[in-house]
Parts: structure tokens; C-alpha cells; sequence
């Protein structure tokens, strides 16, 4: 019961992060905005740089950890679990629904069942946790097959979100060989502001019309979706620090549920189709399966520690 509240904190947290970004979508629209590839990035770097600005000023010693830090390391995971999960993420929820990017945030785990034998030298997966694979595939299959928004599939939009969560996993693996010289603040803080300011030189074309993207509404939307960044990822970097990692992966099945409940209540159009319903409860049945197949001492925490030490 001590694990369960922060945790689901951070669900409603990151739940609520799909419809505020396509409501933000749905507002340009109303607008009249044709918002291009760089408007989203550019807006996603707003967000980020603002969240990892307030991070930073609350830590309590941000520069000391900095310097303490392999600063390779740290640019890594600016790389990975800002830059390179939202470049993708942005633009997969502009193709996809927010209910789809909600239920994809649960492949995160399946990615980590492949990474670890790749990076940490762990076994394979057995015959049942393939198994679980396979019905998460056919789930995320049966979820798209029928988009809660009426739209067309988008396969962009699938892979888009697929290879996000395959950057968030990245994430989690550099983090960890940053816990022993960094808090989790400072860490957060730093990847933020400097994915953040990635993201904004990225969508740097859309500075021009800045004041057409942000209108009162969108304004406060994006603060609160930087209040969501800085919040939510600093809390799930500091339960890491508390908690085995296969025990919070366990309960990331909660993150997709939050996120596909507040889609499907706050945006205009969608729906719960079948497929979402059937093919999102596979997918997290899969997830649950093949987490509970997972042996005691297969975890994560102890096993990241196994990552060859990098030379500062």
C-alpha cells in the first residue's frame, strides 16, 4: 500500500498528458492553425524546458551533481527520454488517437524483456513470456485496428509511438548508471531542459508565428503539461531508488488505463471502440503474464547493476 498511491499519482499524471496534448491539437484546429512537424516539436520544447527549468531550481545541488556525473551519460539521457521519445511521440499523436498513445505507453515493458539479454546479458525470455509477446502483439493489433476516433489507421502513427517507448526504455538503462553521482531531481531536471532546448532548435521555424501557437488556452495547458513532466518523472525516478524496477514495472499497466480513461472522457470524438477495449485488455493481461513469469532475482535494479562501468 505504500507503493500503490505515488504510483498512481504518477498514472493520473501521465494519463491526463494524451488528451491535454490532442485538446492542444484540436484547439489549432479550431483556430485554423495548420500546425506542421516543427510547430509540434517547438511546442513539445516549451513544454520541456520549462519543466526542466522548475526542476532545476529546487534541487538542492543540480551543478554539483552535474560535474560528479559522466557528463556523456547525461547527455545520453537527455537524448533518450526527452528528445528522442517525444520527437517520436509528438508526431505519432498527431497521426494516432490519444486512447492508442495512452494503451502504447504498456510496450514500454515488452521493450525491456528484449533489451536486457541484448544490454545486460540476461537470459532470453522463456516460452511463456514469448508467448505473452505474441498476445501483446495480436492486442496492439486489435487496438488499431479500429481508431477510437474515427479516423483512418495510421501505421506512421503506430510506429511513431513504438519506437517512443522504445527511447523511454533507453532511458530508464542510462538513468540508472547516473543514480550513484545524481538525484533524481537534478537528473530529470537536466534531461528536460536539455532535450527541451533540443526540441525547441528543432522546431526552431516555428518561432515566427510563436504567439499564433499559444493562445491563452493553449498557454495554460502547456503549463500544465510541464507541471506533469517535472512532477510525474521526478516522483517514478525517485520511487526507482526506493523500489526493485521489476516491481514499478509491474504497475505500469496502470499508466495505459489512466491514460485511455481520461482520453476517452476529456476529448471531443472518441469512443471505446471493441478493438481498443479487447485488444488494450490483452495487451495488459500480456504484460501482467509475463511480469508475474519473471523469476525474483531477475531484478531490474540488481541486474542494471551489471552494465559494464563506463569510463569517465
Amino acid at each position: 500500500m505504500r507503493i500503490l498511491p505515488p504510483i498512481l499519482i504518477c498514472a493520473l499524471l501521465w494519463g491526463s498528458a494524451f488528451p491535454c496534448i490532442k485538446l492542444v491539437y484540436l484547439e489549432w484546429e479550431k483556430m485554423g492553425v495548420k500546425a506542421g512537424l516543427t510547430d509540434l516539436w517547438w511546442f513539445a520544447g516549451v513544454r520541456f524546458t520549462l519543466a526542466g527549468a522548475a526542476l532545476l531550481l529546487i534541487s538542492k545541488q543540480p551543478i554539483k551533481d552535474l560535474r560528479a556525473s559522466p557528463l556523456h551519460l547525461v547527455a545520453l539521457f537527455a537524448l533518450t527520454q526527452t528528445t528522442g521519445q517525444y520527437l517520436f511521440f509528438y508526431l505519432g499523436l498527431s497521426l494516432a488517437s490519444g486512447s492508442l498513445g495512452s494503451l502504447m505507453v504498456a510496450t514500454g515493458s515488452f521493450w525491456w524483456m528484449l533489451l536486457a539479454p541484448i544490454i545486460l546479458r540476461t537470459p532470453w525470455p522463456s516460452r511463456g513470456q514469448w508467448l505473452a509477446l505474441l498476445v501483446g502483439a495480436v492486442g496492439v493489433s486489435l487496438a488499431t485496428s479500429a481508431p477510437t476516433d474515427g479516423r483512418d489507421f495510421s501505421a506512421l502513427g503506430l510506429f511513431c509511438l513504438l519506437a517512443s517507448t522504445l527511447m523511454g526504455a533507453l532511458g530508464v538503462i542510462i538513468f540508472s548508471k547516473l543514480r550513484p553521482t545524481i538525484g533524481p531531481r537534478a537528473a530529470t531536471g537536466s534531461s528536460l531542459f536539455a532535450g527541451g532546448l533540443i526540441l525547441l532548435t528543432v522546431g526552431a521555424p516555428a518561432f515566427g508565428h510563436a504567439a499564433e501557437l499559444l493562445s491563452p488556452k493553449i498557454l495554460a495547458l502547456t503549463a500544465w503539461l510541464a507541471f506533469v513532466s517535472a512532477s510525474a518523472f521526478t516522483l517514478w525516478n525517485h520511487l526507482s531508488t526506493l523500489h526493485p524496477v521489476n516491481l514499478l514495472a509491474s504497475y505500469r499497466f496502470i499508466i495505459p488505463i489512466c491514460g485511455v480513461a481520461e482520453s476517452l472522457l476529456l476529448i471531443p470524438g472518441e469512443k471505446a471502440t471493441w478493438g481498443l477495449l479487447f485488444g488494450g485488455a490483452l495487451v495488459i493481461a500480456s504484460l501482467l503474464a509475463a511480469q508475474k513469469m519473471t523469476p525474483p532475482a531477475a531484478n531490474k535494479s540488481e541486474l542494471l547493476n551489471k552494465l559494464p562501468t563506463t569510463k569517465r
